[in-house]
């Protein structure tokens, strides 16, 4: 970033930190927001947009070969009249981006004529045409866009330091996606009478990046094809470099008849593994002696005072009318070996035992221990960090949520189960494509300490706080014989981060 740029950041930073500085004065006679004579004019020379960071966004997709690979190996449509593969593809992945959530929203981009000159655009697909589009794909076709995404993927973690290739986490679990719509083809009662579809979503912890995402019909179990995708996504991390491959899922995911192969493939895995009668028996005949208590580590770490607890209202009303609720006063770890059926191999289960009482009032009545097992091939690991380790896969919920919640993803707008999935895993590139902003921006000189923390704290943001932070940026847009400026109106917080991005995207190529 030049001197030039920075100066003007740390000017507008001064401006508006003195205007919202939280000092004391006089007393005030009005409110503070006084605007009322307020008038609309149509802008006759200036043209301006209000998600002005798609730019950065889309010159990253090109640094990066997105666009390249898409029509390279994406052969959907027959003739280019207008359209190649890769402007469908994006047009989605944008249109979530830009503030839209359904593909309905896609008519207002195609209308935004300062929108369209923004990303050199004649035109852009409308809804029905994103529609018809997704209707095209087969499951092939999905498994290679998938494919492509993570080719380009693998480009984005070239870019990282050494201790990045570590160890990889994969986590595997399946979500269910609900849809009213009785029309669609592959919806399905789900186990707890929801209809909809019930997706496996198959992710790289490291980085919150989704990596398969496949659709499944709503009375599919869990783990269905779970195997397949984590060992897909065992030989992208292999090629990318990690040094050591985690496997993690919840009870479901266990799959004992694939444990013996990935132990020979030199796979670590923890999966969470039912309470059954006979693991149950094995916990309860252990010597009391075996076990040890599980002491959690602090969420976080108190920097400055600590402040006094506020009064737990729902705690205080449970207890005065004399609800019955469960209360954990202990939690223990034990280990023992154990070789489920259809192994050939002896495992680790680690075993959590918690001692729970239920309250009613002032009584505490006491209820048997609950037993929960996670079988792994790690024999080194103490037993408490393979729990917390376990424990950590809890966090890919927090992708599917945003998955769900912040991109839209699994909305599934479309008419049957492939379309519906083609247009998850579109959808879902808008996730990447923020993942990938996080992961090109540079970490070293100087600021290095900072500039690991800014990247740390972009990869783990909210899909609509990046949004508002990064992408709702407004910006005149000036046309040139041979470029595009993008001239930013406004200040916030993470606009020395933005201009890093962009600065390092006009560097060189990221491949």
């Amino acid at each position: 970033m030049n001197a030039t740029i920075r100066r003007q950041l740390a000017a507008r930073k001064r401006r508006i930190l003195r205007r919202i500085e939280n000092k004391p004065g006089v007393e005030r006679h009005q409110p503070m927001m006084t605007a009322s004579n307020i008038h609309y004019e149509i802008a006759e020379r200036t043209r301006a947009i209000s998600p002005g960071g798609i730019g950065a966004i889309h010159l990253m997709a090109q640094k990066l070969g997105l666009a390249h690979d898409i029509d390279e190996n994406l052969h959907l449509l027959k003739r280019h009249l207008p359209y190649f593969e890769s402007d469908h593809v994006l047009n989605i992945a944008y249109n979530l981006l830009a503030g839209g959530s359904r593909l309905e929203h896609l008519e207002v981009r195609r209308n935004d004529e300062v929108y369209l000159d923004a990303l050199g655009a004649q035109r852009i697909p409308d809804p029905t045409t994103a529609g018809d589009f997704c209707r095209r794909f087969t499951r092939a076709d999905v498994e290679r866009l998938m494919d492509t995404f993570n080719e380009v993927r693998l480009r984005a973690w070239k870019e990282q330091p050494a201790d990045f290739f570590e160890e990889a986490f994969i986590d595997a679990d399946g979500t269910l996606a609900p849809s009213g719509d009785c029309c669609k083809q592959g919806v399905d009662i789900a186990y707890d009478g929801t209809w909809g579809y019930h997706p496996l979503v198959v992710s790289l912890a490291n980085t919150a990046e989704p990596l398969f995402l496949v659709n499944r019909s709503g009375n599919r179990p869990s783990h269905e094809q779970a195997e397949i995708y984590l060992d897909k996504a065992a030989a992208l991390c292999r090629r990318a470099g990690f040094k050591r491959i985690t496997f993690r899922g919840d009870t479901d995911f266990s799959q004992t008849r694939h444990l013996d192969r990935w132990d020979r493939a030199g796979h670590r895995f923890i999966f969470g593994i039912d309470a059954m009668p006979n693991l149950v028996a094995l916990a309860e005949g252990l010597p009391a002696e075996h076990y040890s208590e599980l002491e959690r580590p602090a969420r976080y770490t108190i920097k400055t005072v600590p402040r006094q607890a506020r009064e737990r209202h729902k705690e205080r009303i449970v207890s005065e009318r004399q609800f019955r609720t469960l209360k954990l006063i202990g939690e223990y770890v034990a280990e023992f070996d154990y070789r489920p059926v259809a192994c050939e191999k002896t495992y680790r289960v680690v075993v959590l035992r918690k001692k729970l009482v239920v309250e009613k009032g002032q009584w505490w009545l006491f209820e048997p221990d609950r037993y929960y097992f996670y079988i792994t091939n790690d024999r080194v690991t103490p037993a408490s960090e393979i729990v917390f380790l376990a424990n950590d896969r809890c966090d890919q919920e927090n992708l599917i949520a945003q998955l769900k919640g912040g991109v839209k993803a699994l909305a599934m707008p479309v008419g049957d189960l492939v379309s519906n999935g083609a247009y998850m895993v579109m959808a879902s590139l808008a996730w990447s494509l923020k993942a990938w902003s996080a992961l090109v921006l540079p970490e070293g000189g100087r600021w290095a300490e900072k500039y690991r923390a800014e990247k740390r704290s972009l990869l783990r943001m909210e899909f609509s706080t990046f949004c508002v932070a990064l992408i709702q940026v407004p910006c005149q847009i000036v046309r040139g014989a041979r470029r595009i400026v993008y001239r930013l109106l406004s200040w916030n917080p993470w606009q020395g981060v933005f201009l890093r991005l962009v600065e390092r995207l006009h560097g060189r190529r990221l491949c």
